[in-house]
């Protein structure tokens, strides 16, 4: 029983996403066994920035004539979309960069969505665990309330497009530490950790129960 995970992070070991996403993973498999954890990390190892547009275009070229570029983005394109189909649950620790969505996340989904057919539910009815961070904050009424363009995104596309069970964990202030004009926020975001953590291990058991 296949599990994907997905880790779009730029950070390595300093990654509060992956550190959720390893809260799941080691949850689910104590409690199941016999998961067999699937890894991309598009973050330390990007997919090629071109091929989306390469499998795209592809898709107007008769498959004898394509160039070499058309056919590998065609390729990669059906290997992550077979990723999704074969994953019985998926885990994806997806962080806010930039006010909006990972530029390697973006490209995952885009070349995903070119592999398989239009508004294909990768994941109908599968449990998946989106895990999200963002280094400030920016609920209702902060300063930057409606700045997050990314966490709507995801929660769309793996949702309501693919259509996974979705359970979405989020956890903000991840600067706190880092950044010294955060500082007054400590224990607010020691406290959104704490309770990320804590949510992330429900989740993992929860998924692993479901397998």
């Amino acid at each position: 029983m296949p599990v994907l995970r997905i880790d779009a992070s730029i950070l390595g070991p300093n990654s509060a996403s992956s550190e959720l996403a390893d809260v799941v993973e080691k949850e689910l498999v104590e409690n199941n066994p016999g998961v067999e954890i699937v890894r991309r990390h598009i973050g330390a190892n990007p997919l090629p920035s071109d091929a989306w547009a390469a499998a795209v275009s592809a898709g107007y070229v008769p498959a004898d004539q394509r160039s070499e570029a058309q056919k590998n983005a065609v390729a990669l394109a059906g290997e992550l979309a077979d990723e999704l189909r074969n994953a019985d649950a998926v885990i994806l620790a997806l962080p806010f960069y930039n006010y909006g969505v990972s530029q390697h996340a973006k490209i995952w989904f885009d070349l995903a969505m070119a592999g398989g057919e239009n508004g294909e539910k990768f994941l109908d009815g599968k449990p998946a665990v989106l895990l999200t961070t963002r280094g400030g904050a920016y609920g209702v009424g902060t300063p930057r309330e409606g700045w997050d363009h990314n966490t709507d995104y995801l929660a769309r596309v793996v949702g309501d497009i693919w259509g996974a069970d979705l359970t979405v964990i989020e956890r903000e202030f991840t600067l706190v530490g880092v950044n010294p004009a955060l500082d007054q926020f400590t224990e607010m975001a020691t406290l959104m950790r704490k309770t990320a953590l804590e949510a992330s291990a429900v989740a993992g058991r929860t998924v692993a129960g479901r397998l």
